[in-house]
This record gives C-alpha cells, sequence and structure tokens, in this order.
C-alpha cells in the first residue's frame, strides 16, 4: 500500500514538473524576440504572410511604422480606426507573438 501511494506522488510531482517547465520554456520562447533592438523598414520589406495577417486582423487600421529585429521578428505600430495606436509584434511566417510581460 505504501509503494502505491508513494509511486501515485511521485508521479504526480513529475507532471507537475515538466508541465511548469514547458509554460517556463513557452514563455521565453514568445519574449525571446521583444527585447531585442528594432531598426525602422519600410513596409516594402514585410514578408507576404505578414501583410496577409495584417490585413486579416487590422482591416480597417493603417500601418505607422514597422520595425524588425535581428531576429527577424517585426514590431508593427498600427493606428487604429479610432485614431489610438497599438504596438504588435509578428515573426516573419505571420505567427503573432504576445508580449506577456506587459
Amino acid at each position: 500500500m505504501k509503494r502505491y501511494l508513494i509511486l501515485s506522488l511521485l508521479a504526480i510531482g513529475l507532471t507537475m514538473n515538466v508541465k511548469a517547465m514547458n509554460c517556463q520554456n513557452d514563455t521565453l520562447i514568445h519574449n525571446q524576440g521583444i527585447n531585442d533592438d528594432y531598426k525602422k523598414i519600410p513596409s516594402s520589406e514585410l514578408t507576404p504572410a505578414v501583410v496577409e495577417e495584417i490585413l486579416k486582423e487590422y482591416p480597417t487600421s493603417k500601418l505607422g511604422a514597422a520595425y524588425r529585429n535581428s531576429r527577424g521578428v517585426f514590431k508593427l505600430v498600427m493606428v487604429l480606426k479610432s485614431g489610438t495606436r497599438r504596438t504588435v509584434y509578428i515573426d516573419p511566417y505571420g505567427n503573432w507573438i504576445t508580449n506577456k510581460s506587459k
């Protein structure tokens, strides 16, 4: 009986540890591209996948400014229809990156 209890507690502990490690790795991956130095680029340097995602997510907005870092991640300043600005991050393949630190 004691063996079953110890084995079940060990299994639960290992499962929790693996889940915590996965969450930590996901946060590191998402924040990796956000902290780099960005350089301003013309909108013509955006990849077709990025342009497609912008048009899908922000159809009535305008692109205020575009920046790219050394890893290829784009930082886009979108001017919404209401006049407010929103900064978004997207990789060259059109995948949105969320900034969890803010």
